[in-house]
């Protein structure tokens, strides 16, 4: 199952006040939770008990930015996952689930 969720970064967003005055960009935590939020929404699937396997931040995401956040659940259950503004890749990883038991 492939899907997409677009996002725009506010610009007015809190964490711009400390990351970073006179070059904003919003940190690599609050990306990964959007994605995990946008990729739980769109599957169902309860990401709680999940493994960030790898992610790689390519490029920062800024005031006001579009961004796409395209995912990609594979036979074994592994979810890819793609943040992108435009033809600029942001981020990018995998998530596995973890059993609760």
């Amino acid at each position: 199952m492939t899907s997409a969720t677009h996002w725009t970064v506010p610009p007015d967003h809190p964490a711009f006040a400390g990351h970073f005055p006179g070059t904003p960009i919003l940190p690599g935590v609050l990306l990964l939770d959007i994605a995990l939020h946008a990729i739980a929404a769109a599957t169902g699937f309860a990401l709680a008990p999940c493994e960030i396997s790898s992610v790689k931040f390519l490029s920062p995401a800024r005031p006001g930015d579009e961004l796409l956040i395209q995912h990609t659940v594979l036979a074994s259950g592994t979810i890819r996952f793609d943040i992108v503004a435009g033809m600029r890749k942001i981020a990018s990883g995998s998530i596995v689930a973890k059993s609760t038991g």
